[in-house]
């Protein structure tokens, strides 16, 4: 069954973010996973979208081996439920396809069924994360430009960092008026993370005249590494890891935000779960300001 174009009727509420990177092994997907169920546990409704069609691998930290990829959904050959896993905790997963080289430059038509995707999923969600391949393809420059949001995923290595300045010209060139936010993944602590952000903030600044907005870091843990050797989330494999608790402080913030051009800031959910008591919030604040 192909999927229906006609989305006119639908309306968008949802969040939409490009997860992107400049270069792979930046924890880009990780940083997507564990977002995402920290956004859920917060009470929202959250989907997240594999569009690294060639090399996807969010259902491989999920210890996932859907039947279905996006892949049968732009060739029309399944629909979006078809293809849809949703994890315990609500997430709503839509893999990508791994080792497909047709897919890495998509056609018209299959460019038509995914933004007719995206529009199903952003009227029935809150948020939605699309990760997208690493650098500077044709493919990750359209998605980050469909979404509303950009958020790079840097690592402090100056290789990630000049890359992730490469991956901000070309999108600034594509969109000026784009919101970029940027990530610091593996930093050794707050100052590490801030001054990644200054190089390429004042880099922006100087050289493209537009400011990046900071998101904070995760540190550098070993828990991350752990988890995902055993497929799991961090922050559902080791709660009380510093990681795990920089991730959750990272939806706190994600979860203020509003569709682009909505109305004002959106109200914080509530956690399902007893909040921490005030000593560990600033403790949380603190690592990962």
């Amino acid at each position: 069954m192909k999927l229906a174009l006609d989305t006119s009727d639908l309306q968008p509420t949802a969040v939409t973010i490009a997860v992107a990177s400049g270069k792979g092994g930046v924890g880009k997907t990780s940083v997507v996973v564990n977002l995402a169920i920290a956004l859920a546990r917060l009470g929202n409704r959250v989907a997240v979208i594999d569009t690294d069609f060639g090399l996807g691998n969010v259902d491989v930290l999920l210890g996932l081996a859907p039947a279905w990829h996006l892949g049968h959904l732009l060739s029309g050959e399944k629909t979006l439920d078809e293809i849809t896993v949703t994890l315990p905790v609500g997430v709503h997963i839509i893999p990508a396809g791994s080792g497909f080289r047709t897919l890495t430059a998509l056609t018209a038509a299959q460019r038509l069924r995914l933004e007719g995707a995206m529009a199903q999923i952003t009227a029935d969600h809150d948020f939605v994360l699309v990760d997208t391949a690493p650098g500077i393809s044709d493919n990750v420059i359209d998605t980050l430009v469909s979404a509303q949001r950009a958020l790079l995923v840097v690592s402090p290595e100056p290789g990630a960092v000049v890359d992730a300045y490469a991956l901000v010209k070309v999108l600034t060139s594509a969109d000026r008026g784009k919101d970029i936010g940027l990530l610091v993944n593996g930093a050794q602590d707050a100052g590490d993370a801030e001054l990644v952000f200054r190089q390429l903030d004042l880099a922006a600044t100087r050289f493209l005249q537009r400011h990046l907005r900071y998101y904070g870091f995760v540190p550098q843990d070993q828990a991350v590494r752990e988890s995902i050797l055993v497929q799991r989330p961090v922050v559902e494999y080791r709660p009380n890891a510093e990681a795990s608790r920089c991730f959750r402080i990272l939806a706190m913030r994600v979860s203020g935000l509003t569709p682009v051009g909505g109305p004002g800031v959106r109200l914080v959910p509530p956690p399902p779960s007893p909040s921490p008591d005030p000593s560990r919030a600033s403790f949380e604040g603190m690592q990962c300001a």
